[in-house]
């Protein structure tokens, strides 16, 4: 028996889970958030209770020495020892890592090269990895990939029509993100479904705050809505999703902006909150659209919108589809999102119940008994698949 801890470190954010393995048990979790702040706020579950705690956390490391006491404090664990293996979810891997790997000297090195590819992103988790190995040194530690998943798309789907020297020379390509949540639902829709996952066409979507749609046939996936960057795709919370490059310049020179400041009106005040003009936040939308905000509904219809036109495309791609899945905050809450995105599409034979789309976080089958093609909400498990890696790479 192994206890894992899967680690998700952000900026300004440490989550984790600690796993009995191989039960898959969670024994607890929490999350650490306002890291560099004098108010930062550690919560981890106990019992079933969470416990909450403001203290100064100054940086990572000090977030993971406070995690690490709690969890002897509370007699989660009775010491350090029992901690075997810990896994970290790390963003990009480029085109190098096409699998999770346990983390060397020389592999850390390499993720802090790729840091340029996801410089929000990587650098936190790099962070977070270092923290960890710094207090427990001795403990395997595994990098689990985001865009590893979708390192099996085809060239045809992951290079830009650009110049073929900028994805030589530079790396330019489609790379795609949420992997390990696209690969975890793929893997239980298959056991749900009763099939092999290598005889089923798939198409995952992974509605959040940062939403991906992914094309998923065989097991593998061979196409997905983000990019180079998350910035690609559907509309987001805060993220425009595809638009026209040429918009770029055209509003750096309409509105005296920098390349630098017009991208971060892209991902950070795009998408849901650009359309609706008050919030990034679906339930607000929802709430405001209910009661005749006309730009909350403008929101709702954009975002479904470009969810329904991936899916047709995706379906077309792989000449038709077995089962669409939906995950994340948003797939696995709103009924109203599931319900304007899989309107219209009886015609590529999804029939849906309206009584069965009434649910909310669990797993559930939403489509009539007679439709060819299913409708499966299933809540993701981005910890249990890290910890599933921890397993088969360093245990």
């Amino acid at each position: 028996m192994s206890k894992v801890i899967a680690i998700n470190a952000g900026s300004s954010s440490l989550k984790f889970q600690l796993f009995e393995m191989p039960s898959e048990n969670v024994i607890t979790k929490g999350l650490v958030e306002r890291i560099g702040l004098n108010d930062a706020v550690f919560t981890i579950s106990v019992n079933g209770e969470k416990v909450t705690e403001i203290t100064d956390i100054p940086e990572h490391g000090v977030a993971v020495k406070i995690l690490l006491k709690k969890l002897i404090d509370l007699d989660i664990i009775q010491s350090f020892d029992e901690i075997t293996g810990i896994g970290h979810r790390v963003v990009h891997g480029g085109e190098k890592f096409n699998d999770s790997v346990l983390i060397t000297d020389e592999i850390l090195g390499e993720l802090e090269e790729l840091s340029e590819l996801a410089p929000l992103h990587n650098p936190a988790n790099i962070v977070g990895i270092k923290a960890f190995k710094e207090i427990l040194p001795s403990v395997p530690a595994v990098a689990v990939f985001d865009t590893a998943f979708h390192q099996s798309m085809p060239e045809k789907s992951f290079l830009y029509s650009l110049p073929y020297e900028y994805y030589e020379d530079y790396g330019i390509r489609k790379y795609g993100f949420h992997g390990t949540s696209h690969k975890y639902v793929s893997e239980r829709a298959a056991e749900l479904l009763g099939r092999p996952v290598e005889q089923l066409r798939l198409i995952s979507c992974h509605l959040g705050n940062g939403a991906s749609i992914a094309a998923i046939e065989g097991g593998k996936s061979i196409d997905t809505s983000m990019g180079f960057t998350p910035l690609a795709g559907v509309a987001m919370g805060t993220r425009s999703g595809n638009i026209d490059p040429a918009l770029i310049p055209f509003i750096m020179e309409k509105t005296g902006k920098s390349a630098d400041e017009v991208l971060e009106v892209l991902n950070k005040r795009s998408g849901i909150l650009g359309v609706s003009g008050f919030s990034s936040d679906l339930r607000d939308i929802e709430s405001a659209a209910k009661e005749g905000n006309e730009r909350a509904e403008l929101a709702l219809e954009v975002f479904a919108s470009r969810i329904h036109k991936y899916i047709g495309s995706y379906a077309a791609r792989m000449y038709g589809v077995d089962a669409i899945i939906f995950t994340a905050g948003i797939g696995e809450n709103s009924d109203v999102i599931r319900a304007r995105v899989l309107q219209g599409l009886e015609f590529m034979g999804v029939y849906w119940d309206p009584a069965l789309n009434k649910v909310r976080g669990k797993e559930a089958f939403i489509n009539y008994p007679h439709s060819p093609v299913k409708v499966i909400i299933i809540p993701t498990n981005e910890e249990v698949m890290i910890a599933r890696d921890v397993m088969k790479i360093a245990l």
